[in-house]
C-alpha cells in the first residue's frame, strides 16, 4: 500500500511540475503519468545511489549542493526514458527547478504515508 501511495505521489509531484516550471511538459494520459512516475521511481532506486557514491567527493566538497545537481539529472534521465509518454524535459534549468519542486512536492505529501509499524 505504501508503495502505491509513494507513486501517486510521485505522480502528483512530476504533474505539478510540468504544470508550473517552464520547460516540462506532458501530455499524455494519468495511466502514462503513472507510468512515468514509476520510471522516476526506478531511476531514483537503482541509479541514483550510484551516482550519489561515485560523486562522494564533490558532494563533501559543495556540503551537498551536489545533490541537487544529481536530482536535476534524474529528472532528466526520466524524461529521456518517458519521452513516448508524453513527459519532456528542455535542458538542465528546467530539470534543476523541476526537481526541486519534485522533491519539495514529495516531501511534504510523504508526510501524509503512514509509517506502517502498526
Amino acid at each position: 500500500m505504501r508503495l502505491v501511495l509513494k507513486l501517486i505521489i510521485n505522480a502528483a509531484a512530476l504533474w505539478l511540475a510540468a504544470r508550473y516550471v517552464p520547460g516540462i511538459s506532458y501530455t499524455g494520459t494519468l495511466v502514462n503519468l503513472l507510468v512515468v512516475a514509476l520510471i522516476f521511481g526506478a531511476v531514483n532506486v537503482f541509479i541514483k545511489p550510484v551516482l550519489k557514491l561515485l560523486s562522494l567527493p564533490i558532494r563533501l566538497l559543495t556540503l551537498g549542493l551536489f545533490t541537487l545537481v544529481i536530482n536535476a539529472g534524474m529528472l532528466w534521465l526520466t524524461a529521456a526514458l518517458a519521452k513516448d509518454m508524453g513527459f519532456a524535459v528542455s535542458g538542465f534549468q528546467a530539470a534543476f527547478v523541476g526537481a526541486l519542486l519534485v522533491s519539495i512536492v514529495s516531501a511534504v505529501l510523504g508526510v501524509l504515508i503512514p509509517d506502517g509499524d502498526d
